[in-house]
């Protein structure tokens, strides 16, 4: 079986004085420190969330 795409999201931004959908945008990501960085799988809907919130997360190339 084939393993699935991923991409790797780093938190660069502080959630502190953003609007509370920005702020659940990040949990639903895993986020919820600066600097952590999650993997996830590269979905479309990953995606539309990581360009909600661009000012606040970074994709980490390896």
């Amino acid at each position: 079986m084939a393993k699935a795409k991923t991409i790797k999201i780093k938190q660069i931004g502080s959630p502190i004085r953003r609007p509370e959908s920005q702020r659940k945008i990040l949990i639903g990501l895993g986020l919820n420190k600066m600097h952590k960085v999650v993997e996830r799988q590269d979905t479309p809907e990953v995606r539309g969330a990581v360009a909600k919130v661009p000012h606040l997360v970074a994709i980490v190339e390896d």
